[in-house]
């Protein structure tokens, strides 16, 4: 049960530990992640999100206030990152929408879970990168965004799943 459970204060701890991680990570490994013409971004709180729809499936009567997460994510993710307000405000909500809509048809296990999470980094970085030509930030062709950014993102993130699926899932049954 959410409302009685330590999940009420730690899900937003560990969300935005998530947030400030993603720069951690990106700061530590930059000529790694960011080698011209590749870029890899690390999507911890997309991670986290994910999660918590995937393990909230058996939560019952009362279930988390993901969107509602999510949107506040977005806006510091859009003002700490970005400097664009408004993009990931609405691609971190319908991330959980579209979790939750995938969640209701599949069975929550790893390699669902594993799916669905690349299904999620796939939407996050299209729609991101559709919003920056949109506003002029990105002027790269489409096929360069798959080979250059996409597939390195989804190896990167896809492994980050793989390390962290049990982990996350022993916090999220911890906070319960």
């Amino acid at each position: 049960m959410y409302r009685l459970s330590k999940l009420r204060f730690g899900f937003p701890v560990f969300l935005f530990l998530a947030l400030f991680l993603d720069g951690a990570v990106s700061q530590v490994f930059n000529v790694q992640m960011f080698r011209y013409p590749t870029a890899m971004v690390s999507h911890l709180v997309v991670l986290w999100l994910v999660c918590g729809a995937i393990f909230e499936a058996d939560n019952g009567d009362f279930p988390m206030p993901l969107a509602r997460w999510a949107a506040v994510a977005g806006a510091v993710f859009d003002l700490y990152y970005t400097g664009i307000f408004g993009i990931y405000v609405f691609i971190f909500p319908l991330v959980i929408y579209v979790t939750r809509r995938l969640v209701s048809w599949i069975n929550p296990n790893f390699l669902s879970g594993l799916l669905i999470y690349f299904i999620d980094i796939t939407l996050v970085e299209g729609l991101g990168y559709v919003a920056s030509r949109a506003v002029h930030l990105n002027n790269a062709a489409g096929s360069a965004f798959l080979v250059n950014t996409l597939g390195p993102t989804l190896a990167l993130n896809l492994a980050m799943f793989v390390i962290l699926y049990f982990p996350i899932r022993w916090v999220y049954n911890w906070l319960k």
